[in-house]
């Protein structure tokens, strides 16, 4: 993995744990040489991670749509910073320019963003491995949410493959290298089911 796309809150969250693994996620890609791509925020847990990946002398690319650029939460330091006409296309070059996806805490956003790659994966139009960073148990009931959804008949057991959960930032990157990505016979055969 050269890059990885973060998703996480415009907010910091309550608990301090939360800038902590930010923090340590950011300056963690950088120590292994993998480029951090997120949403080009300054505020939240996304200017955290950032801060912490450039002052660790990372890659960080950011990308943001003119609209949230024009309220001034744009970090301007960043490596590389595109601006996109609509949040649709911010996300599909997001995607583009990533071999992974890791989600940090957040909100609807974080969320948005996290099913709609899971959804993506699932459909096999990506390949790469998507991974929860369970900061302080944040992810405990999102992950008990799919198991029941799984139980309930609408998820596909296999489809609960599709990510990664992790407590641990450099436990979360090694379950994401050793990611093998459903093939699409597997997955034709799942719809039918």
């Amino acid at each position: 993995m050269k890059s990885i796309c973060l998703f996480c809150g415009s907010n910091k969250g309550v608990k301090p744990e939360y800038q902590t693994a930010a923090r340590e996620f950011g300056r963690t890609l950088a120590e292994q040489g993998i480029t951090l791509v997120y949403g080009a925020g300054k505020v939240g847990l996304m200017g955290v991670a950032a801060d912490a990946a450039l002052e660790a002398g990372g890659k960080v690319i950011g990308i943001i749509p003119e609209f949230l650029k024009a309220k001034e939460v744009a970090h301007l330091g960043l490596t590389e910073l595109h601006v996109t006409e609509t949040m649709h296309q911010r996300k599909a070059m997001m995607a583009e320019l990533s071999d992974g996806f890791v989600a940090l805490p957040g909100g609807f956003g974080t969320f948005d963003e996290l099913f709609e790659i899971l959804t993506w994966g699932q459909l096999a139009l990506h390949r790469k491995p998507v991974g929860l960073l369970d900061v302080a148990g944040f992810y405990q009931p999102l992950l008990a949410m799919a198991r029941h959804a799984s139980s309930e008949g609408f998820v596909s057991s296999a489809n609960l493959e599709l990510f990664a959960a992790d407590s641990n930032v450099t436990g979360l990157l090694q379950r994401m290298r050793e990611y093998k990505p459903m093939t699409t016979d597997k997955w034709l055969d799942l719809s039918r089911a």
